[in-house]
C-alpha cells in the first residue's frame, strides 16, 4: 500500500499540509489518530502520549521514572536490560501500529519518525515542511495567540526536541535531505500550494490519482 510521510518544523503547518493531502486523496490521516491508537495500545491517555510527542526524556526524567518503580525499602532487583522508559514504550507502540495501518490501505503519517520507520519502502513518498525562522515563529503567534518571545521558545525547544527524537531512536539526522523525497517551504507555497506539490509528487512516483 502507497503511503506519505510528512515530517514538520513546528509553526511550519504540516499538519494542515497533511490532512489536505489526505483529504484530496481520499486515504487515511494518522495524526490524531495515531496518538489515539498508541494511547489505546500502550494504555496512557492521548494526552500522555501527546506529551512525549518526538520529546526525548531528560536524564533527570529517565531517573525519576526509574526511581518511581518502588521506594527504596521496596525496590524490585535491578533488571539484567535497561529500564523501559515511558517514552520508550510509546516509540515501541508507534511502531506496531504504524506497520499495521500500512497494511489497511493507503496513509498518510504525521510525525513520530514514520519517515525512518518506512525508510526502506519502494512505494513511500517521504515529505519534509519547514520555513524560515521568522515564519515559523508567526505561524505559532497567530495559530496558538501568544506572543514572540513564546512562540521563538517554543519553535526552538520543539524543533530541538524532534531532532533528539529521531537522533536517538533511529541515528538519523531529523534534517538530512537524504531522509526525504520532497522538502517544501509552506511560507512561500502557502498551505495551499504546499499540498499540491505533494499531491503533483504523489501522482507523478506513485501512481496515485487525486480525487479533487
Amino acid at each position: 500500500m502507497p503511503v506519505i510521510t510528512i515530517s514538520r518544523m513546528y509553526g511550519s503547518g504540516g499538519s494542515e499540509v497533511a490532512e489536505r493531502v489526505a483529504s484530496a486523496l481520499g486515504w487515511s490521516l494518522f495524526d490524531n489518530a495515531l496518538v489515539d491508537a498508541i494511547a489505546q495500545r500502550s494504555g496512557l491517555t492521548p494526552a500522555e502520549v501527546s506529551a512525549q510527542e518526538e520529546r526525548v526524556p531528560s536524564i533527570v526524567e529517565r531517573i525519576a521514572e526509574a526511581l518511581s518503580l518502588g521506594s527504596p525499602e521496596v525496590m524490585p532487583p535491578v533488571p539484567a536490560g535497561p529500564v523501559e522508559t515511558t517514552d520508550e514504550r510509546i516509540v515501541a507502540v508507534t511502531k506496531r501500529v504504524i506497520e499495521e495501518a500500512v497494511q489497511t490501505g493507503p496513509a498518510v503519517f504525521v510525525g513520530r519518525g514514520a519517515q525512518c520507520l518506512l525508510a526502506e519502502r519502494s512505494d513511500a513518498l517521504h515529505v519534509f515542511c519547514y520555513a524560515t525562522r521568522g515564519a515559523l515563529r508567526r505561524y505559532a503567534m497567530e495559530k496558538f495567540g501568544i506572543d514572540a518571545v513564546e512562540a521563538e521558545r517554543r519553535v526552538h525547544d520543539t524543533n530541538r526536541q524532534r531532532e533528539q527524537y529521531v537522533k536517538r531512536h533511529w541515528n538519523r539526522s531529523w534534517l538530512a535531505h537524504e531522509n526525504y523525497h520532497v522538502c517544501v517551504n509552506t511560507a512561500w507555497l502557502g498551505m495551499d500550494g504546499a499540498a499540491a506539490l505533494v499531491l503533483d509528487a504523489a501522482s507523478r512516483v506513485l501512481g496515485v490519482t487525486v480525487q479533487r
